[in-house]
């Protein structure tokens, strides 16, 4: 049976790479070696370590590159965190449900968190920036996952960029028990 801990849920708008928590979560592209938005982010203050924990995952596990909806973690390097939980969204689809694999990041990366041990982990808005997940559709999915998480860590965080997206994760948690 799995261990279900009492969780504290934080929504808030800011920079998740100066996130001081166990492990923050990374918005990754399969590839794993770095991108745009809050993936480059991440890479860019986590430096070097994080990258070079990247590509043995790319030469071991990953040969492919990460699938959706999988986590995966490596060190935080530079960044005020223990770990970065790299986890792929999906593109998201007109004519596929893809929400499945929306879910399963957060649910996996929760996952991963509590076999390290972390205590506090802090997720941007996955799939929303370039991957086109509608904000408000992806803040439901999110809302949903974390609180019917088999597995979970007893401090949340929801780091949103901007005031939108704040807002969209504000409502989806009010309409989630």
């Amino acid at each position: 049976m799995a261990d279900k801990t009492p969780t504290r849920i934080t929504l808030l708008r800011g920079d998740i790479t100066e996130q001081h928590v166990d492990a923050v979560v990374n918005a990754a592209n399969s590839s794993l070696l770095g991108g745009g938005g809050v993936d480059g982010a991440i890479h860019r203050r986590g430096g070097p370590e994080v990258l070079e924990e990247c590509r043995k995952l790319r030469g071991s596990h990953y040969a492919n590159g990460l699938p959706a909806g999988q986590a995966v973690a490596t060190t935080a390097g530079d960044l005020p965190a223990r770990w970065v939980i790299h986890t792929v969204g999906p593109v998201h689809s007109t004519t596929q449900d893809r929400s499945g694999l929306l879910a399963s990041c957060f649910t996996e990366s929760l996952k991963v968190a509590q076999e390290l041990g972390a205590a506090s982990v802090a997720f941007p808005a996955i799939s929303t920036g370039v991957y086109r997940w509608p904000l408000d559709d992806a803040a439901r999915i999110a809302a949903r996952s974390v609180h019917t998480a088999p597995r979970t860590v007893p401090d949340i965080r929801f780091v949103l960029f901007d005031a939108q997206a704040l807002a969209a994760f504000e409502a989806a948690f009010e309409h989630e028990p």
